[in-house]
This record gives structure tokens, sequence and C-alpha cells, in this order.
């Protein structure tokens, strides 16, 4: 299969020059993750802006800023196999697609290459071979900062609620923080004392310095109250192309996975995949 059969060709996307506020306003209206960027009144691909760049930068406003510039990108004419192999090997999940100029087509990205051709294929490896077992976690009565940051410092897009009996409860993803969430700036005051010259009698002077720092501000509420009570989850021996059919039904890009006895033991990925299409 070729780029072409899965990409999405109505892309949204922003342009500079431009502001983070527009971003990330068109990102929540949209419901995606990732924009592409265009240069203003062109279709000339220049940059890429994901929801980690807004959030993580809450003081930088211009996208051209904040949006990384070399970004890889494919053809429509692609093989699925090669586009696959280039996202695993640089840890992406999406990438443009553009013409022999580097003007925008559309996009392409893991959830579609999983939904639209793994779904389809009849692969027997089992997802235990590709999850992944270093799995944010947090208690499941968390406030929503704490959980943010425990996924923060796993790098991931996503952390799992356990509760009081070491029970899994739930999921939160990037896209739910986001929704419970805005950039508000917080000014801070800072003093310094500097002596004056002269005698041991001289009035010293006062320097003041006030800082505006933007920062992510959650809601009050905790991890359980905006995690799904719906779980679904898999386990080591459900095969690939299953939970590709699984994760298209439920439009979900990640399925926890449970053990014998329902402990949770690791985590897929639409990314994670990816591999087994390389290794056809």
């Amino acid at each position: 299969m070729k780029v072409k059969d899965v990409m999405s060709t109505d892309v949204v996307h922003v342009s500079v020059p431009g502001n983070r506020d527009e971003a990330l306003y068109l990102m929540k209206k949209e419901n995606v993750s990732v924009v592409p960027v265009v240069k203003n009144n062109t279709n000339e691909l220049v940059g890429i802006l994901t929801r980690s760049d807004v959030i993580n930068n809450p003081d930088e406003d211009q996208i051209v800023m904040l949006m990384t510039r070399d970004v890889i990108t494919t053809t429509d004419d692609a093989c699925l196999s090669e586009v696959s192999q280039k996202m695993v090997e640089n840890n992406i999940r999406r990438m443009p697609v553009v013409d022999e100029d580097g003007n925008l087509k559309g996009i392409v990205t893991s959830f579609d290459i999983v939904s639209l051709a793994i779904a389809e294929m009849d692969l027997d490896d089992y997802v235990g071979d590709y999850m992944i077992t270093n799995i944010p976690t947090t208690w499941d009565q968390a406030p929503l900062n704490v959980a943010f940051q425990v996924m923060s410092f796993f790098g991931l897009k996503s952390v799992i609620g356990l509760n009081s009996n070491n029970k899994m409860t739930g999921i939160l993803t990037e896209t739910d923080f986001i929704s419970e969430s805005e950039v508000i700036s917080k000014v801070s005051e800072h003093s310094s004392t500097v002596g004056t010259e002269g005698d041991k009698w001289s009035w010293d002077s006062t320097s003041i310095l006030y800082i505006h720092k933007n920062h992510l501000k959650f809601s009050d509420k905790v991890f359980k109250d905006v995690a799904s009570e719906k779980l679904v989850t898999a386990n080591r021996r459900t095969k690939v192309s299953a939970c590709a059919k699984k994760m298209k039904s439920l439009n979900v890009e990640q399925l926890p996975i449970l053990g014998i006895e329902g402990e949770l033991v690791g985590l897929i990925r639409a990314s994670d995949l990816l591999k087994s299409l390389i290794k056809k």
C-alpha cells in the first residue's frame, strides 16, 4: 500500500505569522494534536506544530518560534513500510505529505496506517512483542497538575491511573489535559538591594524587577474526574491486527496491556504497531 491510500488530504493547518492562541484554539476545535505550518497566503510547508510544543513553552507566543522547522516529510507514492520505518527511527507519529515543490498535500499518521492498513491485514504477531513496559502511572485521586507532571517525566502522551488497591481505573492523554487547562500569566516581584558609594550611613538603593511568566493552569479536578470509566484493554497474546481493529473501532491510539491476573503489564500504541509492518 502507498501513502496516498491512507493519508488525509483535508489538512487542518496554521500559517506564519501567527500566535499560539490561534493554534491552540484550532487544535481544540478540530481535536487534533499536530498541525502543519505553511507560509502565509501559500501552501508551502515551513514547519510543524504539536500540542507538546505549545504546552511545554507557555512563555512563547509566536508560532514561528514554537514550531519545528526541520520537518521529516514524505510523498504520496511512498510505500507504507518505508514511511513506518521513518516514523519508528525518528520517534514521530505524523508526517506531512508534500509535492515535489514542497507544497503541503496532506498528512499521514501512525493511526492512519494502523486503522486503514494494519487493521485490514492478517498479522499473526502478538502485541506483547511490541508493547512498552516503562509506563507512567499515578494515583487516580492525584490532582491533574501532578498527573500531567508524571506523564511529562516519562516523555509519553498518556498516563494511567491506579486506585488504592493498585487496580487500573483509567487513562488520560495529552488531549484530555489540554481540555482541562489554560495558559495564564503570573507576575512575580524580585528585589535586590545595592549599597551606594560613600560612608556606612548612606541609604541603600533597592531595585525592583517584575517578571511576567506564563504557565499552564489546570482545573481543580483530580485524575478520576476526567478519565473515562470505560477502559478497554488488550493482553500480551492479542494479535496485532486484532489490536489494530480495536483501536480503529474505539478511535484511540493506545491500549493498556493486562496480565493473567488483570494486572497492568504494558502499553501498546499505534506507533508501536508500525514495527510489525516494517517486518513484512
